[in-house]
């Protein structure tokens, strides 16, 4: 019985993605709300899909914040979409959105070499998420400014 139980949930929310997918496909120009992207997101996250992603990256592409942080988040992981992910971290970043502006900055923490990247630019990322109440973000930017990693310490914190 427990197993049906589990199953038919499975079943139903994979039959609500699909309406939710469908009701999206057909407003094309409209972006759905931060929810159902989210679910989108998960969704991709567990179990794949190239349909998923296509809809992520449609609604990263007409402007949202949200698709931009998941379809970042999703690539995070992924070697070969390091770059892609920090792109769409940044341009998350800059509209505001405070997870983003962590998730870059655990990227940068640790230079690669090319000088872009570093602590000093993960304290000033630290710093805007933190601002935006992420605390996870407060506790990094603490660590960084107690560590010394932070040579330029963002305005806030001299």
């Amino acid at each position: 019985m427990e197993l049906f139980n589990k199953s038919g949930a499975l079943i139903a929310s994979v039959l609500v993605m699909v309406g939710a997918l469908i009701a999206c496909q057909a407003k094309e120009d409209a972006v759905p709300p931060a929810p159902v992207i989210e679910a989108v997101a998960q969704k991709l996250s567990v179990h794949g899909g190239a349909a998923a992603e296509r809809r992520l990256r449609e609604w990263a592409d007409q402007g949202s914040v949200v698709a931009k942080r998941e379809l970042g988040m999703i690539y995070q992981s992924k070697t070969q979409h390091r770059n892609e992910a920090m792109r769409l971290f940044e341009e998350a970043a800059r509209a505001g959105d405070s997870e983003s502006a962590f998730q870059l900055a655990e990227m940068v923490r640790t230079p690669r070499g090319d000088g872009a990247d570093g602590p000093g630019r993960a304290a000033t990322l630290y710093q805007q998420a933190a601002e935006s109440s992420h605390p996870k973000a407060a506790l990094r930017l603490a660590s960084l400014v107690r560590g010394g990693e932070a040579a330029a310490q963002p305005a806030a914190m001299k």
